[in-house]
Parts: C-alpha cells; structure tokens; sequence
C-alpha cells in the first residue's frame, strides 16, 4: 500500500495573510511612516512645456513658513545618470534626464523646486507662493502636430528592442493574397492611477542613507539612488512595508525618489516627498499617444500568410522610447511573411514607461480588430478563424512553446460565454432599445526572465517555525501569501508556521517586480532555498544517532506538516524542532539563489488567454455598456487561485478602461495634459464592472523555472479592449479605431 501523498498548498486559493491589516488601516504606507523631525518637500512644476527657466523668486515662499527652497541654483548637482535599463533589477531611472541641474524646461511639469517645510500643509501653501518666470517655446505634445518630424530609432524599449525587424517576404504575400485588411488604429496617451500616490522619504545616519519608497523594485530603487549619489549601494537601504498600487508607474525611479535623500542629506533632518494626484500625469511616466497601422493578408482558406504592423509614437526629447506593441501580435499567430517598424517623434514629455500590458495591450487590439474584419471579408466564425490560424511553434524561431493551451482557453472561453459564430450580422441582436454585440480577442504575453541570480533567505527555528525572506515588495498582488504557499510545500511546513518578510535591501535581492515576472522571480529562489534547507535538515536527520530515520538515504524521506517520515511509511517521523533540540541547534538556515540557464532553451515562451464580451449599445444615446465578461488562460502553475483570478480581473477590467474610457488629453499650447485629475481623466467604477467569468487552464511548464510559473499580472488585460471593440462593431456595424472608443464616435 503506497503512502498518502502530502497535501500540497501551491494552487489553493488561501486568504491573503496581509489582508487583515489592509481592512483595518494597519497597514502603514510609505507616507505614513513616523520619523521624528520630518520635514516636507513639495515639487513645483514649470509651468510650459518648452523653453528656459530665466528667473524664480522663492521669497514669498520662505515667507510663508518654508524652512528651504531647493533650486538649480543650489541644489547639489548628480554624480551621474544611469542609462535606461533593461527592468529586471539594475538602476532603473524613467528616464536619462534629472531635472533642476540647469534651466532648460523639456516638458510641462519638470519640477523647478522643491519647497521644504515642517509639516505638509506648509510645504504645499509655500509650493504655490513660488513664483517662475520663462521664455516659452511651441511645445510638441501631439501625435499629429509631429508628423513630418518622425524618424526610425535604432532600439526601443530601453534599448532591448530592435526597432525594425522582418521574417519571410511580406511584399510578396500581400501581392498573392485573396483577402486583405488595411487599418489604422489611435491610441490616446494613458497615465497610470495607482490610489497610493508616489512618495519617498529619506532619513541619513552618517555616510548611509535608509530609504522609504513606495516602488514596484527595491533593489532598482537601491542601485538607482546609489548611482544618482555616486555611493555604494551598500550604503543605501530601501525599505517598502506596503504599496497602493503601481501598475508600472513605480516601477522605475522618477526624480522624486531621489530627490528625497539627495535634499535630506543637505538638510541635516528626515525629508519626506509627496506627489500630489496631478503632479502623478507629470511625475512618473505614461503610456505614450500612438498610431499602429496593421496590414493583414490571408488566402482564399482564411490561413494568415503576412502581417505589416507598423507604429508611430511620441516619446520624450532624451530617449528613444516605444512600448513594444508589435511583438506578441508578430508570435501569436502562424505567420510566415511579417515586417515589424517602429518609429518615433521626439515631444515635450517626459519618457514613456512600462504601464500594465506594456505594447501587448495596444498591438493586440490593432490585430485583433484585423481579424475580426477579415473574418467579416470570409464570412467565418472568427473563433474558428483564430483556431485555423493557432502557432503550433513559435513562428519567429521555430521552436515549439514550452508550454500552450491558447486552444484550450479560446474553446473554453467560447463555451461558457456561448459563444455562437453562425450569425456575425451587425445589429442583428437587440434588447429592447439597446443593440447587443458579442466580441472576442486572444491573449499573449511573453514570459521575461531575469537576467541576475534570484536569491532568498529561509531559517528554520529551535521551535519548528520558519522564517523567510526576499528582497521583494507587496504592491497589491499578494506575494507574501502565494510565497508562503511555496515554501511550506518545499520545506513541508504547516502554514500558520511560517513568516515570510519583504520589503528591505537588507533581504536577498529579488528583481523588480514588472512584467508579470514577480511571481516566477521569487517563486523560483523560495522554491530554490526551502529545497535546500528541507535537504540540510535531512542530513542532520540521518546522522542523528537518536532519530529515527538514523542511516536512511535522503530520496526514501519527504517533509511533512513540520516533520521528517519515510515516504514508504510515515508512522516513521521526526519533528523538525526535535531534531533541532536533540542536536543542540537555536536555528538551520540557508541562502538560495536560482536564474535562468545562461544558454536559452530551445523553446519559444509565451502565456496564452481569449477573452470574450458582450456589450449594449444605445443607438441614439452613444451609450455602450459591457454586460459581462468571459476569460479562459494559461499561465502556467497558479500559485494561488484566488489571487491569480483577482490579478486576471482587475485586468480584464482595466481592458475594459483602456477600450472606453482611458485617454490623456495634450493641450497643445503650453503642453499641460487638460485632465490631469481623477475627475477628467475617465475610470471605471462599480457600476461599470460588468459580470466576469474567470477560468484557468493549468498548462505544465517544466522549462520556464522550477515551478512551472509564467506569470499572469499582465496577461488578464490583453485581449479584453479588443474583445469589447468587436462586440461594438457586432451591435452596430461600425468599425471604430480610435482609442478608447467615445460617445461621439458613434453618434
């Protein structure tokens, strides 16, 4: 009779051990960290988008109650500026540009002074009292106003990216084409709109600096603050107890972050530094205006046999940036002919960054709409068309995915939405006055992989309970409780045993968490330590004249519920805190590391999703309203289901903002975005949430990391917006291109 197989924790959906404090206002925010003797900073913006600073009177400022007022005049000039980096882990500043070091003004909101005082509401009255004067230029802040100044960089994407790339013989497949679609589709510029905005306080002892940052990387913010000081990175400790969000506006370090302990160190006192909700459309990156032209040929069968996708975007006057929007869209589909081009406009705005679904958001809904149009051309259920098309490799290198399930996802999807291709006609569907439209879209995102070592700590205590720690951080997604679950399986522990800590440089580093890589990162190196610590205990085990399991050999012994027994018959156990008693140990402890392969795996990797909608439109109002949502994906091993469905549908309903609501406005005059509040720039609340369906389809990837996890942080976006623009088109035979869709769009 065979052993009863250990119950396993990874995948159930257990209740977020942080949640209690959350609910009850325990928690404690970067802003709300006590340092005695804090005082405020408050940044003041320029209020052109193109020019010279030529004078600024801060009189008025000191007068109000201000203890400083930091300028370019005598604010202390940076050792240096990191170049951008590739995100996982390095210095990582948003951009190759720190303000306040000369006098030239590149964009509306670069901050020209930071107003000290001792408390906040000082340091903001003074912050207005501060008085600018400037030579103004035209500033550049729309797409179109830059049309003739467009040029092909070499890279984009922090330098990761060639900006121009090819496979096959695109001009000869759309000349033996039977059917073709030529679109163009606009995207307004997006800022992110975390309910935490940014904040970072400093406090030095002597010569090192303690750093509290509300970020998405505290090793990036480490590394970027010790390169920006010109001191050692073990000289700055970063420290992170909870973050509101982040959703990649904090993913990289913005002048703030620096600010703060550049300014601290000149004041001889703690400084704390807040953004106000305005000052988060100039602080901390956006997802730039762009335009994707997408040319989609097939043959007489409905087969895919070349894409042209091309992008126009506007980026920032120092850096060659562009969300990477053509690379899923150029591997989700077996396409043998495509040409990739990407090209830029140099504007007066900061650097673009990261925001959720970074270019796989916007480049697929410009090829998901295509489809959906081809499909019209062939008169095919565009589930079916989409199917037709699957790649069974990846097309770039041929190799085949480490792990799939886009069929299984776009089929299940299918069947709990109830799905019916048979009748595409537009209109056809009413409910009383409201048109009803059903869409659908598909879901890639790649599955990145950090290129340094991913490290952790774990101690197991003379009482049995284990400790683990990770240089990562909690932004919202509950890493502390899906990692918890990975190291009481690995170390076959009890979960109310352990105690898993983050949030500090002091921990082991673990990279930045972005681009859904927190989950495989730090899973990975939990995973990686617990293992090895499980196997150091076992040796001291089998050496124990005392224990038991005295002489056994390590593969006939497993970890369970806080004790070592024979697999073959658990009646023979020890308990960890026994062992430890008997050889007169306080704790065991270990340090772990685990990194990808240095010689890639012949594998492509990619995780896979299809998203379904149904909307009402009313045909006189413009009104479209999102009933409910449908989504089937495949990311890998689910940690914890709970946690991953919350990720999936707060993606899918930032889909739904970015298909209808979502759009910063540029006013072209002085280079101010016209919305910058919560009141203008237009979010989804409750009521808008529609009904959401969630499954997983669990694909086995022992090729990816130890644990077979590729992440799914970005994944619940991708697909949505495109799934809803379709289902408007299916309510009212209207092909709409612009982004998000408006009301007068449809009037």
């Amino acid at each position: 009779m065979s052993a009863p197989t250990a119950p396993k924790l990874i995948g159930q959906g257990l209740d977020r051990i942080d949640g209690h404090a959350k609910v009850t206002g325990a928690a404690r925010y970067t802003a709300e960290i006590p340092m005695p003797n804090a005082a405020y900073g408050v940044l003041v913006g320029a209020e052109i988008g193109s020019g010279t600073l030529t004078s600024l009177d801060v009189a008025a400022a000191m007068r109000s109650g201000a203890v400083a007022v930091f300028t370019h005049e005598n604010l202390p000039r940076v050792a240096s500026v990191p170049l951008l980096p590739s995100m996982f882990g390095q210095a990582a500043p948003g951009q190759t540009f720190f303000p306040m070091q000369d006098t030239t003004i590149h964009y509306f909101g670069q901050p020209i002074a930071v107003v000290v005082a001792d408390t906040f509401e000082i340091a903001q009255e003074a912050a207005r009292l501060v008085e600018a004067t400037y030579e103004a230029k035209q500033p550049l802040v729309r797409l179109d106003d830059g049309r003739d100044q467009q040029y092909p960089p070499d890279r984009i994407f922090a330098g990761m990216i060639p900006a121009s790339q090819s496979r096959g013989d695109f001009p000869r497949a759309a000349a033996a084409a039977a059917h073709t679609v030529d679109a163009t589709f606009r995207f307004a510029a997006n800022h992110h709109n975390p309910i935490e905005c940014s904040v970072t306080a400093a406090m030095w002892n002597g010569d090192s600096v303690t750093v509290y940052d509300a970020t998405q990387g505290i090793v990036a913010s480490q590394l970027t603050i010790a390169a920006y000081l010109g001191i050692s990175p073990s000289k700055v400790r970063v420290v992170t107890d909870y973050v509101g969000g982040g959703f990649g506006a904090k993913a990289m370090m913005w002048p703030h972050v620096t600010l703060a302990p550049l300014i601290a160190r000149e004041l001889g006192r703690p400084l704390r530094v807040i953004l106000n909700r305005e000052q988060m459309f100039y602080g901390t990156g956006l997802r730039e205006e762009q335009e994707q032209r997408v040319t989609l040929v097939c043959d007489a069968d409905g087969r895919f046999t070349g894409l042209r996708h091309h992008k126009l975007s506007v980026t920032s006057p120092f850096d060659d940036w562009a969300e990477p929007s053509l690379e899923v869209a150029s591997k989700a589909y077996g396409i043998p002919h495509w040409e990739g081009r990407y090209r830029l406009i140099k504007g007066n705005t900061m650097t673009p960054t990261f925001m959720r679904g970074p270019g796989e958001a916007s480049g697929m809904i410009a090829l998901e709409c295509a489809i959906d149009e081809l499909a019209a051309q062939l008169g095919a259920d565009p589930v079916q068309l989409r199917l037709r098309n699957h790649a069974a490799v990846d097309p770039e290198s041929g190799n085949p995915w480490s792990s799939d399930g886009y069929p299984e996802c776009l089929r299940l999807a299918a069947e709990r939405f109830g799905w019916d291709g048979t009748d595409r006609t537009p209109g056809s569907r009413t409910d009383g006055d409201w048109l009803i439209g059903w869409g659908v879209g598909t879901a890639g995102y790649p599955v990145y992989e950090p290129g340094q070592p991913q490290r952790a700590h774990a101690r197991l205590r003379s009482d049995g309970s284990l400790v683990v720690q990770a240089g990562t951080q909690e932004f919202g997604t509950g890493v502390a409780t899906a990692m918890s679950q990975v190291a009481c399986d690995a170390m076959g522990m009890p979960f109310d045993r352990i105690r898993f800590e983050i949030g500090n440089t002091d921990y082991p580093n673990i990279a930045a968490t972005v681009g859904s890589i927190g989950a495989s990162a730090v899973s990975s190196a939990v995973h990686t330590t617990c293992t090895k610590l499980l196997a150091k205990l076992i040796d001291i085990a089998v050496a124990d004249i005392d224990s038991p399991l005295r002489g056994r050999t390590p593969d006939e012994i497993e970890g369970v519920d806080g004790r070592l027994r024979l697999i073959a018959d658990p009646s023979v156990a020890d308990a960890y805190a026994d062992i430890l008693a008997r050889n007169q140990l306080s704790d065991i402890e270990t340090t772990g590391s685990w990194r990808p392969a240095a010689e890639p795996a012949p594998y492509g990797k990619m995780s896979f999703g299809a998203q379904f909608a149904e909307v009402a439109v009313d045909p006189e109002l413009g009104l479209i309203r999102v009933r409910r949502m449908v989504g089937a994906f495949a990311p890998g091993r689910v940690l914890n289901v709970k946690l991953a469905r919350s990720q999936v549908l707060g993606g899918m309903n930032w889909g739904l903002s970015q298909a209808l609501m979502e759009g910063s406005i540029p006013d072209a005059r002085d280079g101010r975005w016209a919305n910058a509040s919560l009141l203008e720039y237009l979010l989804p609340v409750n009521a808008d949430a529609p009904e959401v369906d969630i499954s997983f389809v669990e694909v086995e990837d022992p090729i990816v990391n130890p644990l077979g996890v590729k992440g799914i942080g970005e994944l619940g976006m991708v697909g949505a917006a495109a799934a809803i623009v379709n289902a408007v088109h299916h309510a009212t035979g209207l092909r709409l291109r612009d982004i998000p869709l408006r009301l007068e769009h449809l009037l």
